[in-house]
């Protein structure tokens, strides 16, 4: 089973890098928080790759007034999304047809919506900035859903300010991302271990 957790927790963050390349490729427009990351590098001229990586540990401090503390996936999660950003971007070409572009963003959500079921069905702790969502609703008794509105529309209009890239592919992202990881996340849901009842004989397969 830990292999398995494993194995799906770095090829779903792989994968959610080379989803961030995509959405870049396509130049439709990219989810909030990355209009944000786009934003800064375009400001620094660091890579995407390592404004992710940066900003992930940022963002990681901020659980600290929060009282919550990063799992082995949540470090992982800040570390491997951008370089694998930063390989996608250099093996994926951009497009310039609008037919391409389309297609490019289509694959980008269903790619994304895969990697986040795969890592989250992990079991290793949520990422830097999912776990400040669920972090701020629980310390302040917001919703879940105002906790995420507050914090994305903050970074998108801050990203959007600083020159991200905000268009159709933003709203695609937000209109079907969540119910994409809805339908993917019980297929790739690593079930929890049953606690050993004591004294209890293991059970065995006839």
């Amino acid at each position: 089973m830990m292999t398995r957790r494993l194995i799906q927790l770095f090829t779903g963050l792989a994968m959610y890098g080379i989803s961030l390349a995509m959405f870049i490729r396509a130049g439709l427009g990219l989810d909030p928080w990355d209009v944000f990351h786009q934003g800064l590098a375009n400001r620094t001229g660091m890579s995407i790759g390592l404004v992710v990586i940066i900003v992930s540990f940022l963002v990681l401090l901020l659980w600290i007034p929060l009282r919550q503390w990063p799992g082995f996936g949540t470090l992982c999660n800040a570390i491997l999304v951008g370089v694998f950003a930063d390989i996608g971007l250099a093996l994926i070409p951009a497009v310039s047809q609008l037919f391409g572009q389309v297609a490019m963003l289509a694959g980008a959500v269903l790619l994304n919506g895969i990697a986040s079921a795969c890592y989250i069905g992990a079991r290793f702790g949520p990422g830097a900035r999912d776990g400040l969502m669920t972090g701020l609703a629980r310390r302040t008794g917001w919703s879940v859903r105002l906790s995420r509105t507050l914090i994305e529309v903050t970074v998108l209009a801050i990203g959007w300010v600083l020159g991200g890239s905000v268009g159709v592919g933003t709203v695609v992202y937000a209109l079907a991302i969540g119910p994409l990881v809805q339908l993917l996340l019980p297929r790739f849901m690593v079930p929890a271990a049953l606690p050993q009842t004591a004294g209890a004989a293991p059970a065995t397969v006839s």
